[in-house]
């Protein structure tokens, strides 16, 4: 997609490995829509990115997705770009893990990469043209503790695979990137002996940052990535070959 006056949306874009992301897009021209449920917080984060737009959604509610996706095609344009990011965790060993943990992390992870398409897919396919871009992560491939995270992820990644077939007749991306170990609010706050444990098992010797997710999220965003579509992008330095 061309950058300039392009709209392309993220999900989960307040902070984080979102934001990093919005603002990647945003240095390269396009006009981008922030998404989160913290009203107040996607407010704020939108208010650096001068000319960004906003939106505070329930990636979990269908309906209020659909009514999204229609207020930012009337207000600000055609979406062409989509980066399903918004995500939870609620880590606990799978014997101690209650139905609630695993239906939330479900809820947002899964159901709501699958609202943002849903809706988004329309108007890609009658414009025969889009991206669709989805956050999944290292964890896909299973992770003590992380029942549930690992089942959405690699919920998304058959999704995306799956849309890949389905939408490459009409022009239409569907790509997956799985960041590693990235510096996050989550990460920071990790006790100091078991970040510098993660640390050591990176073969590039640093913690990923937001921004690199961003560059790789504009890649496949953009013109030079027409003939990539299906694919899983691990950006982790190394992390997981």
């Amino acid at each position: 997609m061309t950058a300039v006056n392009s709209v392309a949306v993220v999900t989960g874009a307040q902070r984080g490995i979102g934001y990093g992301i919005a603002q990647v897009l945003h240095n390269r021209g396009y006009r981008v829509v922030l998404v989160d449920i913290d009203e107040a917080g996607v407010q704020a984060a939108s208010a650096t990115l001068a000319g960004s737009a906003w939106r505070a959604v329930d990636v979990r509610d269908y309906a209020a997705v659909a009514s999204a996706v229609s207020s930012i095609e009337e207000d600000i344009g055609p979406i062409a770009v989509l980066v399903n990011n918004a995500g939870i965790n609620r880590d606990r060993m799978f014997h101690r893990m209650s139905e609630a943990e695993w239906d939330a992390v479900i809820a947002v992870n899964l159901k709501g990469y699958f609202n943002w398409a849903r809706h988004v897919a329309p108007g890609m396919r009658a414009r025969r043209a889009g991206r669709i871009i989805n956050i999944a992560s290292a964890s896909w491939q299973g992770n003590v503790g992380q029942a549930n995270y690992a089942a959405s992820k690699a919920g998304v990644i058959g999704l995306t695979k799956t849309l890949a077939k389905e939408l490459a007749p009409f022009q239409i991306t569907v790509n997956a990137i799985c960041p590693g170990f990235i510096e996050t609010p989550m990460t920071r706050a990790m006790p100091e002996a078991a970040f510098q444990q993660m640390l050591q098992k990176i073969p590039m010797g640093r913690i990923g940052t937001p921004e690199d997710v961003g560059r790789v999220v504009a890649f496949l965003a953009s013109d030079d990535s027409q003939y990539v579509t299906g694919e899983v992008i691990a950006v982790g330095g190394g992390l997981v070959l």
